[in-house]
């Protein structure tokens, strides 16, 4: 089936399609720097009539199976509040279990979505959210990528390389909507330094809270669908929204 996530054949890569794998991560000169942001720059997707794209990245560690749950219950709403204001492509990118981190093509159909989403269950690991962002920059450079929602609870990697990972997220203009679940404090200093880094946004839910990570949801994707002046406008009836924009650069 077209869109079925594939296993990554690197240990630092997400895998979308048969021969595609992300690059491991290694050190840049300036010239490669530059180079880097011109061509991102020259894909920007945020030119008028240009088709939103948002990565929808989750932690599917064994705690995590009542949010994915509830997480495909709601990915409809994405693709609704996306619909009023243009379109929408969604990649879904997951981690789970030992170092499986996995990614479906891109996707416009919120019915598809949640076809794919129900077959995939949740497995006891540590976190890969470095692979996660790795995979938005080399998608942001590919093919152009408006947003990036990560929903998530713990985190267990070095927090100064993350940092870099969003950093050049951030020089792509890619925010980043870290949307966490529970209180852990860790998590919360990275997640938070991870969304100001990319001129992005750090929100927290309560567990089971379905309306909250709703408004979350649908925030982010008519960000991702109309740029920042939508998501101006849905501030204005919307509390997600409003929590969004208070935060963006």
């Amino acid at each position: 089936m077209s869109g079925e996530p594939i296993k990554p054949r690197s240990r630092d890569a997400v895998s979308a399609q048969a021969g595609r794998a992300v690059p491991q991560a290694g050190t840049s000169t300036a010239e490669d720097i530059a180079a880097f942001v011109a061509k991102a720059r020259a894909l920007s997707p945020h030119a008028p009539g240009a088709k939103g794209r948002l990565i929808f990245a989750l932690d599917a560690t064994m705690s995590r199976q009542p949010t994915w749950d509830m997480a495909c219950a709601l990915q409809a709403d994405m693709f609704r509040e996306a619909a009023a204001l243009g379109s929408l492509d969604i990649r879904l990118v997951y981690y789970r279990g030992f170092s499986e981190c996995r990614a479906t093509g891109w996707i416009s159909d919120s019915t598809r979505l949640a076809a794919l989403m129900s077959k995939i269950d949740c497995r006891g690991g540590d976190t890969q959210i470095g692979k996660v962002l790795s995979e938005a920059r080399r998608e942001a450079v590919a093919s152009g990528v408006r947003a990036v929602v990560f929903v998530g609870d713990a985190m267990e990697e070095r927090v100064d390389e993350l940092c870099a990972k969003a950093g050049e997220l951030g020089m792509l203009n890619v925010p980043v909507f870290v949307f966490q679940e529970g209180q852990d404090a860790v998590a919360e200093q990275a997640f938070r330094e991870i969304a100001r880094l990319t001129g992005g946004a750090w929100c927290r839910f309560d567990p089971g809270a379905a309306a909250q990570l709703s408004e979350l949801l649908r925030a982010a994707a008519a960000y991702a669908a109309g740029g920042r002046e939508a998501l101006l406008q849905l501030a204005k009836t919307a509390s997600g929204a409003a929590r969004l924009i208070g935060q963006m650069k």
